[in-house]
């Protein structure tokens, strides 16, 4: 049974934001929509055609209640509707050239005021706050429809920065926990490699990358000196709801790239053979099996593999 006092926490949090937000407003930023109607017009504006069934369903509305909107709206000439030549007891709707008008005022507004919440933070809390928000969402499981659009989806390489070793050593040990079952000595081992990664950083020689996806820290990998020639590939990772968008090969293949310039003339790796989505990133990037070994580690029967590239 859930704790009350945990219960409690989160209706607390519900109150918190939607004061931020003013959602107890009587109109949503200051304009003659609800929070509910001003959702519909979004949504409308984002997926022109859109049927009223889809989205009853997508936004968890009563149809009903959704219909009494929808006429309101149609009374204001806000839409258009068209019937589905596939099924002629759906009709698919869109923003008239008025909606259109109406809609962007309130976009705008809340683009300003959510920009105008993070400006008062610092560059460390925003990232914070984007990475909580999105651990709701990913904990909650965000429906597909609420996926963010492909601009959001799209990412960048940066170099690591403060606060990005803390954010590494927690996600792999949480992802390897929920994934793998391994317990806390994996994440003491990944600890011990930033700390050494950290107190040794050859600039010229090594360098950490840091995935990022609206804000989110989504992935990282590191490259580090094994020997004069000798480079080795570590720590890949990539949260999970956003694998599938290349990620992970480009963080593997921009380790291959520094290397080469770097001047090394192999990257060796360590990784488990229950890795199967990295085994393939490496055997996919000319990464060859050179050494398996059994081990128990982390709690775990384990088979270890050494990987290695030939530049």
């Amino acid at each position: 049974m859930v704790c009350e006092q945990r219960v409690e926490a989160v209706r607390r949090f519900n109150r918190f934001y939607t004061r931020q937000i003013g959602v107890l407003h009587e109109g949503l930023l200051q304009s003659p929509f609800s929070l509910t109607e001003a959702r519909v017009l979004y949504e409308l504006a984002r997926r022109p055609g859109v049927t009223v069934s889809a989205l009853a369903a997508d936004l968890g509305l009563d149809a009903g209640y959704l219909s009494r909107i929808l006429r309101g709206f149609g009374a204001r000439g806000l839409i258009t509707r068209t019937r589905s030549r596939a099924d002629g007891r759906q009709s698919h709707l869109r923003l008239s050239a008025r909606g259109e008008a109406a809609f962007a005022p309130l976009d705008q507004a809340s683009r300003r005021e959510v920009g105008a919440l993070l400006d008062r933070l610092s560059e460390t809390q925003q990232s914070g706050l984007l990475h909580a928000m999105r651990r709701i969402e990913d904990t909650l499981g965000a429906p597909a429809a609420a996926a963010p659009p492909p601009a959001a989806r799209s990412y960048v390489l940066r170099p690591h920065r403060p606060g990005d070793m803390g954010w590494v050593v927690h996600r792999h040990g949480a992802l390897y926990a929920e994934e793998y079952g391994w317990d806390e000595r994996f994440e003491a081992l990944v600890a011990g490699i930033v700390a050494q990664f950290v107190e040794r950083y050859q600039p010229a020689r090594e360098r950490c990358w840091i995935a990022e996806q609206g804000g989110v820290s989504v992935g990282s990998v590191f490259l580090v000196e094994h020997t004069a020639e000798i480079a080795k590939l570590r720590l890949l990772l990539v949260e999970p709801w956003a694998r599938g968008g290349g990620i992970g090969a480009r963080l593997v293949d921009e380790c291959e790239r520094f290397a080469r310039a770097a001047g090394y003339r192999t990257i060796t790796l360590w990784t488990n053979s229950v890795l199967h989505a990295a085994r393939h990133l490496y055997e996919k990037a000319g990464y060859r099996l050179v050494r398996a070994e059994p081990h128990h580690s982390f709690g775990h029967d384990l088979v270890g593999e050494t990987w290695e590239l030939t530049l």
